[in-house]
């Protein structure tokens, strides 16, 4: 590569310039020199954003976070392909202390069929559609109409519970309840979706609740639209709420109202470009993406906070508004860039992981990460411009109590700095043992809303009749007999049994399970045509090459219970010469790919970290820097994750991805104050320690109020009814409020501790009163032999006040 090179002129310019934002700050600069232009792209792009939202939905699939994330989820298909699954079916549970009465257990009967002959269902199963062979041939109802006595609806159910495979789950032990389950139909609920399913189902059932029967609806497509409407609900709730919190938080800093409006109108234009964009690319939000929108209305706060906290400092300062505002675009932009690059790395580290939903959660917030700093260095300067038209007045300054850790922070970094620093060391190799220690847990009833009538239901069934979460094995049979043959029925009985040892005594369906039709002299494919084509495919293929056995668990599980069952369930399969058999399932698909997904995201947390800490260094021109911010940042993430491993919570899906992206805004408070500190000692040729105490009481402020915010706006979480989002909440704010703890205390602890070591950081050098600039020294700076700055006017160290200064 010849030494004229654009790539070449390109790194001496990177090089000559210093900027730690890589020249992206030069949007910034356009807008101010261009503002005509820029006002119309960014209502242009705007109002293209507006024109998406009234299209926002949310996928309450959670298959979508797992799709494709390895070969459990294939399994999981694969199944559902060749048999279907109950993962999609409904299930009601019928409570009624009279149902043994006749008239009752018409009532039931009844609903039964009103079950059967809804628009949304494709086929049901209850005792009373269910048939058996007649002894003459052909089949007869199981349970038979027109019953007089209690004693003879209490055989028929008896008689149906002790003999009947799939009865066995469906009637509780004290004839007090009965499970219906519905089959949907998959295409009419994929056009008018689940939640017009289930209202229908619930007029349906509503006139025999009047009637005096208890009756509840549970099963996956219930959980999932109790999720979906949470989630929207928490969406409505988080932006509104996070918008006042903010606000006002604004308003408490800056003790103006124009001033308040000016901070918050940023995160509002933020928050509505992201979820246009977000619906543009992938049509709708998942139960991951829709966290995007209130990350960027929390970031995008702290971000025009910084913004404006800076404008004001020069404009009262005695500088003029308006070039106030173009100063601010050239100290913050570089800062607000580089943050905004370490957080599109934080989520772009996500993708690595397998997994639609991982892979659409970090698009959709490096996206995000992207739109908020484009809206910064246009929107936010814009506006600010436009408000000095409109006759916009310097507030006074910011509130005290923001100010009132920043004097403490300075007394404890220049007196007893050198401490500090070593026990933050210390404490954070110390918190590396966790790190290490910590491991995956899934946990259904998280991703459940709170106080779930349809989880209470599944445990009622779970507890009285047997389970709603199938688990499948899928067995290769070699006779190819759609009604299967003695070779192949001992195959699946091999497999029944093993399964049955594991999960209890009549928690298991399968071919092999209706010994009692066949010893009574019918033919296993009498059998299976009895109870219909819909369920006979639930037992065998059509062609006989694949036989399902089905095991019922507890709607609660324990992940590692869970595991361990399908390791010895895999075991005794191989013992007993059946390994090409195949466990499946949606639990174990959760529970197993959630695992690989979760060590995925923790490999991705810990490149993240190395990337960013080299990325700052880079963007700073020095090891020194990437040093310096490694301890305030990592000091946090390790805390967060210390505290996940005492407390038991252990790594999920959403606390991982918490703690990758507070990571990545973690750094935004690190890199603003490195980034002044570096102004500092480069524009203003302050010494070392006079740039440290500079740097935290003229930023320190906003560091605390952007912290507020941050934390207010992201503690809404908190309430959501989802425990895993009410979990990323907690954490966030738990490692937030760590991060300000290190860069107000650790941080300036550090560098004075530091002393000459980080004098001369970033390659500074100050002017002397007898070395003048040359081409390849543009300032014409110096350091002394021991790298403490030196000047020609005190010979304090100190430079000569400058407009700029606070």
């Amino acid at each position: 590569m010849s030494s004229g090179s654009p790539f070449k002129r390109f790194l001496a310019r990177l090089t000559h310039d210093r900027s730690i934002g890589f020249g992206l700050e030069h949007l910034g600069l356009t807008t101010v020199r261009n503002p005509r232009v820029m006002a119309l792209i960014v209502l242009a792009f705007s109002i293209f954003c507006f024109i998406q939202i009234p299209k926002a939905n949310v996928d309450g699939d959670l298959l979508r976070v797992y799709a494709h994330s390895g070969p459990y989820y294939d399994a999981y298909a694969h199944l559902s392909e060749t048999f279907g699954t109950f993962e999609n079916d409904l299930y009601v549970l019928v409570n009624s202390e009279t149902l043994v009465e006749p008239e009752t257990i018409e009532r039931v009967r009844d609903l039964a069929f009103e079950l059967e002959l809804n628009e949304y269902a494709v086929g049901t199963m209850s005792p009373f559609t269910l048939r058996k062979p007649a002894p003459g041939g052909g089949s007869e109802p199981a349970v038979p109409e027109g019953m007089l006595t209690p004693d003879e609806v209490a055989f028929a159910l008896i008689d149906l519970q002790q003999n009947d495979p799939m009865m066995r789950n469906l009637i509780t032990p004290d004839l007090s309840g009965v499970v219906l389950i519905m089959f949907p139909n998959q295409e009419l609920v994929a056009e008018r979706g689940a939640k017009a399913m289930i209202d229908n189902l619930r007029e349906t059932i509503a006139p025999f609740q009047a009637a005096g029967l208890s009756v509840e609806i549970t099963g996956p497509p219930v959980w999932t639209t109790e999720m979906l409407n949470a989630a929207v609900d928490d969406q409505v709730k988080f932006t509104v709420y996070g918008f006042l919190l903010g606000s006002a938080i604004a308003l408490f800093a800056l003790r103006s109202i124009a001033g308040a409006l000016i901070v918050a109108a940023t995160p509002f234009l933020s928050v509505m470009w992201a979820m246009g964009m977000i619906l543009f690319f992938f049509g709708s939000f998942s139960f991951l993406t829709i966290i995007v929108t209130t990350l960027v209305l929390v970031i995008s706060f702290a971000e025009s906070m910084f913004f404006t906290f800076n404008w004001l400092a020069y404009w009262r300062d005695g500088m003029e508004p308006n070039k106030a505002v173009d100063a601010t675009i050239k100290l913050v932009g570089p800062a607000t860039a580089l943050t905004m690059l370490v957080s599109m790395v934080s989520f772009a580290s996500l993708s690595l992981t397998p997994g639609q939903g991982v892979r659409e959660f970090s698009m959709a917030g490096a996206m995000g990460a992207f739109l908020l700093f484009a809206c910064t260095m246009t929107f936010q300067p814009l506006l600010l411009k436009l408000a000095l038209r409109l006759g916009f007045k310097a507030p006074p300054k910011s509130s005290r109590v923001l100010n009132a850790p920043l004097p403490l922070s300075w007394f404890l970094a220049s007196r007893f700095g050198r401490p500090i620093a070593i026990i933050g060391i210390v404490l954070t190799g110390l918190l590396l043992v966790p790190y290490f220690l910590i491991q995956p847990r899934f946990s259904f009833e998280d991703f459940v809303a709170n106080e779930s009538t349809a989880l209470t239901a599944a445990e009622s069934i779970d507890e009285g009749v047997g389970g709603v979460a199938p688990l499948y094995i899928r067995v290769p049979l070699i006779e190819n007999d759609p009604n299967v043959g003695e070779v192949d029925y001992q195959r699946i009985k091999i497999v029944h049994e093993i399964l049955e040892a594991e999960l209890g005594e009549n928690k298991v369906i399968s071919a092999a399970s209706m010994t009692n039709y066949t010893d009574a002299g019918f033919t296993r494919g009498e059998v299976l045509d009895a109870v219909g084509p819909f369920m006979r495919q639930r037992f065998v293929t059509d062609d006989g090459s694949q036989a399902l056995v089905t095991g019922f668990m507890p709607t609660i599980i324990e992940s590692d219970l869970l595991k361990d069952l399908v390791h010895r369930v895999e075991t005794e399969l191989v013992a007993a010469g059946i390994d090409d058999a195949e466990l499946g399932g949606f639990r174990i698909l959760t529970t197993f790919a959630t695992d690989d997904i979760v060590r995925g995201l923790q490999m991705d947390l810990s490149l993240s970290v190395l990337v960013n800490l080299g990325l700052i260094g880079f963007a700073f021109q020095s090891f020194r820097v990437a040093l310096a911010s490694a301890i305030p940042n990592l000091f946090p993430i390790l805390g967060t994750e210390a505290w996940l491993w005492f407390s038991g919570a252990g790594l999920q899906l959403t606390t991982v991805i918490a703690l990758t992206i507070a990571f990545g805004i973690a750094v935004d408070d690190t890199v603003h104050f490195l980034s002044h500190y570096l102004h500092g000692r480069r524009e203003e040729k302050r010494s070392h320690e006079d740039a440290v105490k500079h740097t935290l009481l003229r930023i320190g402020g906003a560091i605390v109020a952007t912290t507020v915010i941050l934390c207010a706006g992201t503690a809404i979480l908190v309430w959501s009814e989802l425990p895993q989002v009410a979990m990323f909440g907690s954490l966030f704010v738990i490692t937030l409020a760590l991060a300000v703890l290190g860069d107000l205390f650790i941080l300036p602890a550090l560098l004075m501790a530091g002393g000459k070591f980080f004098h001369p950081l970033g390659k500074i050098k100050v002017r002397t009163a007898d070395h003048d600039a040359t081409p390849d020294d543009p300032t014409g700076d110096t350091v002394t032999g021991n790298g403490d700055a030196i000047t020609g006017d005190d010979g304090t160290g100190g430079a000569a006040p400058s407009p700029g200064r606070a």
